[in-house]
């Protein structure tokens, strides 16, 4: 695990919360794991999928019935994220504030780190 004991990777808002438990409960899931990979314009993008079972190395976050599991390889590039769930009059989506990001891409589909955070195979 990646990060500062006793402090959770990621933060969940309470609109984000609200809609990944509707999603658990719709998909009958036992929560999102969210990634990164290589790919899109900026360089990055990020993951989400719906789980089954909870990898042994997954950093979860549980927050008012919500679970979100973080990749192994993902959470040196999450850690310190806000996960919020904004609605507006053209699309409703999830939304990443992630303080390790320098850069994205003019559609917001994908990023780019920092490159002082150190890279790891996989990833």
């Amino acid at each position: 695990m990646f990060g500062i004991p006793g402090k959770q990777a990621v933060s969940i808002t309470a609109k984000a919360a609200k809609q990944i438990a509707k999603l658990m409960a719709k998909d009958g899931s036992k929560g999102l794991r969210i990634g990164i990979k290589k790919g899109g314009c900026a360089g990055m993008e990020y993951t989400m999928n719906y789980v089954q079972d909870i990898d042994p190395m997954d950093e979860v976050v549980e927050q008012d019935g919500a679970r979100v599991m973080i990749a192994p390889m993902a959470q040196m590039f999450l850690f310190g994220t806000e996960i919020d769930y904004e609605v507006s009059l053209l699309e409703a989506s999830f939304k990443f504030r992630n303080p390790n990001v320098v850069d994205e891409c003019g559609c917001g589909e994908s990023i780019k780190f920092d490159e002082n955070i150190p890279a790891q195979s996989g990833v």
